[in-house]
């Protein structure tokens, strides 16, 4: 069973970037808070610090991303 939600979680990972990948870290951070991402910088792309992810920070994305709510999140934080 592990398996089968550890491979979930790599294709929903899968979408986010493929989604949301040039999201900057800082917009992300304007949402879920300076800790996201920690280590990396403002400047940095989803896509290129996606893999790299804490547990918490890859949980907060996975949460909003299943039903929708991160691209009217990120949408909103970009304004």
């Amino acid at each position: 069973m592990k398996h089968d939600l550890d491979g979930r979680h790599r294709d929903q990972d899968g979408e986010i970037s493929k989604k949301h990948g040039n999201t900057l870290v800082g917009t992300l951070r304007k949402i879920y808070g300076r800790g996201f991402a920690a280590g990396h910088p403002d400047s940095a792309k989803l896509s290129e610090i996606l893999l790299e992810l804490n547990e918490t920070s890859l949980s907060q994305l996975r949460h909003d991303h299943g039903p929708g709510h991160l691209e009217k999140k990120i949408a909103k934080a970009s304004k």
